[in-house]
């Protein structure tokens, strides 16, 4: 099957990006390997890249070979303790492949997707999950527990991850060392040990009872599921991922307040 081929914008926006990824002996290497012209005259890795790139192009009709060449350069195990910057390239290789109907994943491997029609598509491709929730400004705490996952654009692990870490810092909190929902009611039952506000009306008592319910609802029902279903059971998408990790920021900023009022 022949992929289809890149405008010479986007060929050039691809050539940058795996210029970066590479040595100038490196890339000679790479280049001679997928059978790819080399102009080592040319002033910079990018251009012999673009300059190969195009001369394939023009004569086979595809861009097979140049699917290749990102593969190679792509490889997941160039990049072993360096998985931020590795996720980050791939978004930017995505966001260009996008237009000919293509991503690349963090298996180093191509796949289909849905073709990028204008800037916005692709942009969206680029901008992963971690991006999302920098921009609502979610809880540093959120990316303390799941920064790996979020890098991966991995949406299971990280509301899971999430999960443990938002429990772990009420344990951190109290001193309980309890778990799920005996930790929750231990700690913001009837006789509280943490409050999240003055704990003197009755609104105050109802709004801090409302919070141990959410506590409550977060760990029935999204984290028990995920230590007993597997994930290709319990599809978490990315639109969920987003609100419920945002519902965990939420806690998290109100933790941020919160008293210990009794010892235990």
């Amino acid at each position: 099957m022949k992929a289809p081929c890149f405008t010479q914008g986007q060929l050039e926006e691809l050539a940058k990006v795996l210029g970066d990824e590479v040595t100038g002996s490196k890339l000679t290497l790479l280049l001679e390997q997928e059978h790819l012209h080399d102009e080592i005259a040319l002033s910079t890795k990018w251009k012999r890249i673009y300059n190969a790139f195009a001369n394939y192009q023009n004569e086979k009709c595809c861009a097979n070979q140049i699917m290749r060449f990102v593969k190679l350069v792509l490889e997941p195990a160039r990049y072993i303790d360096k998985s931020s910057h590795y996720h980050e390239v791939l978004d930017n290789v995505s966001a260009i492949l996008s237009f000919v109907g293509f991503e690349i994943k963090e298996d180093g491997k191509i796949y289909h997707c849905k073709q990028a029609r204008t800037l916005s598509d692709a942009e969206k491709r680029a901008n992963n999950l971690k991006k999302q929730l920098e921009q609502r400004l979610s809880h540093s705490q959120i990316f303390k527990y799941c920064l790996p996952e979020l890098l991966a654009n991995n949406y299971f692990h990280s509301v899971f991850e999430t999960n443990k870490g938002l429990f772990q810092r009420i344990r951190d909190l109290s001193g309980i060392t309890t778990d799920g929902i005996a930790l929750i009611e231990q700690v913001f039952s009837n006789n509280p040990i943490l409050i999240i506000n003055n704990y003197i009306s009755q609104s105050e008592k109802d709004e801090h009872k409302g919070f141990c319910n959410i506590l409550k609802g977060l760990c029935g029902m999204f984290r028990n599921p995920e230590a007993h279903e597997p994930k290709v059971t319990w599809e978490i998408t990315e639109q969920d991922a987003l609100e419920i990790l945002g519902m965990i920021s939420y806690c998290h900023r109100r933790l941020d307040n919160a008293h210990k009022i009794r010892i235990v």
